[in-house]
């Protein structure tokens, strides 16, 4: 039984988790949508929205405080682009949201194996 264990291990061991997690945060910021099985999107979501939240405390944040966030953003990325559209154009988007910044959508089943597809976005405000 996994009662009280977080995460999803999605069929895969942590190494191939943890590279798919980054891939897909990383293209979920720089496409700003993708299209991906509902289990894929409910593991990322959470960490996506951890980013921008952390992007905007170091937006908001001073001198060596904000160099700290942005290389913590940097080290679950590992992407300098995308840190960089996270800080300057994600991040000050949600500046007056609390939660909630990213919608997934319902999309209906894959037909090759009948998976769930959603798709996972960020909210327009």
């Amino acid at each position: 039984m996994r009662h009280k264990i977080a995460g999803k291990k999605l069929s895969r061991s942590k190494d191939q988790r943890a590279a798919l997690r980054r891939i897909m945060v990383k293209q979920l910021f720089e496409h700003e949508r993708i299209r991906t099985t509902r289990a894929k999107a409910e593991a990322v979501r959470g960490h996506a929205e951890k980013l921008i939240t952390l992007a905007k405390r170091g937006n908001a944040a001073e001198g060596a405080e904000a160099v700290h966030v942005r290389r913590l953003a940097a080290a679950r990325l590992a992407d300098k682009e995308i840190v960089t559209k996270l800080f300057d154009d994600i991040a000050p988007r949600f500046e007056n949201r609390q939660g909630g910044y990213t919608r997934m959508t319902k999309l209906g089943i894959r037909q090759g194996d009948a998976s769930e597809m959603v798709i996972l976005e960020l909210v327009e405000e």
